[in-house]
């Protein structure tokens, strides 16, 4: 505790402090509330809750939540309501329902946080031009004109100079450690009072403990008040949640119990509302520093609260030295970084962006509850729509035979489509139903028997009728684009070979799948291909893998048609730059994918069972293959000089061949560097370099890094990286 957590919870006090009040002043709170939040959500939630490394107190993403509370209400009301969502979060954490928070749409969470930062960094503009912020975002942006041109020249100033500091200092090389919040505002803050620039500063009760607001019992009628509760509940167990959620993902210690963690935020809502604090939720900001820093407990947060409060007791004039226009650029850049462009991308690839973009324009344009429940409406609206979408065609063949394919789910909501292409078939014609649908409700299924009865009675024949519920694998529609193609590759064959009576019995199995792709997954995908037939090719990464049969990188990263740019060869070996191999091909992949598609990663994928690992350790190998496996020789020597490598999900040690598999992965990296543009294109930040190892019999992917223990669980990190993987 010493050791690590100790100096993370410094680190984490000092980047609360300015948040904390920045936070409390954006809600239209107490300032002194903000720092009540941040000592409870420190001490309470991180003794009691279920994240071990996750640190809470006020956040940002409550800010138009409280902020509109306090207009209502009233701040000592806003406390109370504070109060009673707190034991509602306990009620949800004990009775084991709070892990549906995270059923959310991801689109509609994201869509709420960038609503929320485009409200904050709007009204706290205002605070940076020297005035006070309106209540909404529409009266922000109609009265900025008129600030703009009535600034107050030192304000602006300030909040410039803060915002510049807060994006220069990240940048800066061996100087992360120290948070760039606090960097800005103690320089701003000092830079104000050696120069006694007249600005707006911090005004805080002379006795804290005496300045409290007590919570009262809220005015109005029942339905407010109980609204108000459950917003403040539900939004603030959404972000606590999401949050501990994501705090897994940075460390590879003890994973979350997401009840326990409701049960402990809602014990800190319900102090802190007692003691006249803000809502409390788990931060991300805080808690990816606290474990940046090095925190290895819970201890790390609740020591933080701790500082805070001797802080501010002992030592809370100098607070008032902090100017608000310091604080605003602060929030402003919080504010415009909830809109992640990394989010937006995400959510286009997968069709989830009109959800994201409404969720968003709702929560700025009309407040937090009415854009949150139309981007639910509108999610739920889109999955029922994929849900009962259902293909119909009717195409005549070259013998006479109209052939009527149904896919998809077929219910009642698509029986009219379905009528209206039935209705096409001429009367008296033959026609054979191919029907492949993976679920058929009652009225879909009498439509098609009347229309068959009707059919067959107009002179017609129904040829072949097959089962109306065909073992199929699950339908594809409902998936997003790139996860689309690769459910219709790896699941497509599972589906029976669509066989007819002149079928020869010598076809060959390729000539089967070809046959079966273009019956079941071709019309699923053609439009994503006919995109990127169209628009050319972008992919995201350039994955280098072995060519062993049973690696399907797709498959693997969960990706499909577009997303990688693909390089295999034998034992996914890249030669160092200038190697005079006489193979030039990986050379040539290497380079175009990074000087001309502009990959943003470059991955090398390892493998178990590697048959080249195993004819370098000695297995015969001749001829050509003897000569492609001498850049195997450097990886085979470290592999020798290295400890044994341990599974980090099973523990047991890998075997030699798998242990230089792992090794040869560090080398390839390392030879990567070897090529120029790799190096620039790394170094600008345009590029970063990932190591994987694939256990086949596990179905199981791990990170590869360069340091014991060489191996860390990967799980769903490649996929959902949403910061750099630098240390790989």
């Amino acid at each position: 505790m010493l050791r690590h957590d100790l100096p993370a919870s410094l680190v984490v006090f000092l980047i609360a402090i300015p948040l904390s009040l920045g936070i409390a002043a954006a809600s239209g709170a107490p300032l002194i509330a903000g720092l009540v939040a941040a000592v409870v959500g420190g001490v309470v939630a991180g003794a009691l809750g279920g994240s071990r490394l996750q640190v809470s107190g006020p956040a940002a993403g409550l800010t138009v939540v409280v902020a509109s509370l306090v207009a209502q209400f009233g701040w000592a009301a806003t406390a109370a309501i504070t109060c009673a969502a707190g034991l509602l979060q306990i009620l949800l954490g004990i009775t084991r329902i709070g892990r549906l928070a995270l059923s959310l749409s991801p689109a509609v969470v994201h869509g709420m946080l960038a609503g929320i930062g485009i409200t904050i960094a709007v009204q706290q503009l205002h605070v940076v031009l020297g005035d006070q912020a309106e209540s909404s975002l529409i009266a922000n942006l109609a009265d900025l004109p008129a600030q703009l041109v009535a600034h107050h020249p030192a304000s602006v100033l300030v909040g410039v100079l803060t915002v510049i500091m807060l994006l220069v200092w990240p940048k800066l090389p061996k100087v992360k450690v120290v948070p760039a919040p606090l960097v800005a505002v103690v320089t701003v803050t000092a830079l104000t009072s050696a120069f006694t620039v007249d600005v707006t500063r911090v005004d805080l009760p002379a006795d804290p403990l005496r300045a409290l607001i007590w919570p009262a019992m809220p005015s109005g009628s029942w339905t407010a008040i109980a609204s108000a509760i459950l917003t403040v509940a539900l939004v603030a167990s959404v972000e606590s949640l999401l949050s501990a959620v994501a705090v897994d993902k940075l460390h590879r210690g003890q994973r979350s119990n997401l009840d326990r963690e409701l049960i402990g935020q809602g014990a800190a809502n319900a102090l802190s509302g007692a003691l006249g604090g803000m809502p409390v939720t788990g931060v991300i900001v805080r808690s990816s520093t606290n474990v940046a820093a090095g925190a290895r407990s819970r201890a790390s947060a609740i020591m933080h609260g701790l500082w805070i409060a001797i802080f501010v007791l002992a030592a809370g004039a100098m607070l008032e030295l902090i100017p608000m226009a310091a604080l605003a650029g602060v929030l402003l850049v919080t504010g415009l970084r909830l809109v992640q462009l990394a989010h937006i991308r995400t959510l286009r690839h997968h069709d989830e962006l009109i959800v994201y973009v409404v969720t968003a324009a709702g929560v700025a344009l009309l407040g937090l509850a009415e854009g949150v429940l139309a981007g639910l409406a509108l999610a739920l609206a889109r999955v029922l729509y994929r849900l009962s979408r259902a293909t119909v065609t009717a195409t005549e063949g070259a013998d006479g035979v109209w052939t009527v394919r149904i896919r998809g789910t077929l219910v009642f909501l698509g029986v009219s489509s379905l009528v209206r292409t039935l209705r096409t078939v001429p009367a008296g014609a033959h026609v054979r139903l191919d029907v492949r649908v993976n679920h058929l409700d009652h009225a879909a299924y009498e439509a098609i028997q009347d229309w068959r009865r009707g059919h067959i009675s107009r002179g017609g024949k129904v040829l072949d009728p097959p089962p109306l519920v065909a073992e199929v694998p699950p339908a594809t529609e409902t998936l997003s684009p790139s996860v689309r193609a690769t459910a219709a590759t790896v699941l497509a064959p599972s589906a029976p070979p669509v066989e007819s009576a002149e079928s020869n019995a010598q076809r060959t199995s390729i000539l089967l799948g070809i046959r079966e792709f273009e019956a079941t997954a071709a019309d699923q995908v053609r439009p994503m291909l006919a995109r990127l037939a169209a628009d050319g090719q972008r992919p995201t990464q350039l994955f280098i893998t072995c060519a062993d049969s049973r690696i399907v990188p797709t498959m693997i990263t969960t990706s499909g048609p577009g997303d990688q740019f693909c390089v295999r060869n034998v034992g996914n070996l890249v030669p160092r730059a200038g190697d005079d191999s006489g193979d030039n091909s990986v050379d040539a992949a290497i380079e175009y994918a990074v000087q001309v598609l502009g990959v943003a990663s470059i991955v090398v994928c390892g493998h178990s069972h590697c048959g080249a690992a195993g004819a370098a350790l000695g297995e015969t190998s001749e001829g050509a293959l003897r000569s492609w496996l001498r850049h195997l020789e450097p990886s085979v020597r470290r592999a020798a000089d290295r400890p044994d490598i341990i599974d980090p999900v099973t523990g047991e040690i890998l075997a030699p061949a798998d242990k230089l598999s792992v090794t040869n992965v560090g080398m390839q990296l390392q030879n990567l560097r070897t090529f120029a543009c790799v190096r620039e294109a790394e170094a600008a930040g345009n590029l970063e370099l990932i190591g994987l190892y694939f256990d086949i019999g596990a179905a199981a992917a791990r990170l590869v890094v360069d340091r014991e223990p060489y191996l860390v669980r990967a799980d769903e990190e490649l996929a959902t990286a949403t910061r750099p993987l630098n240390h790989l």
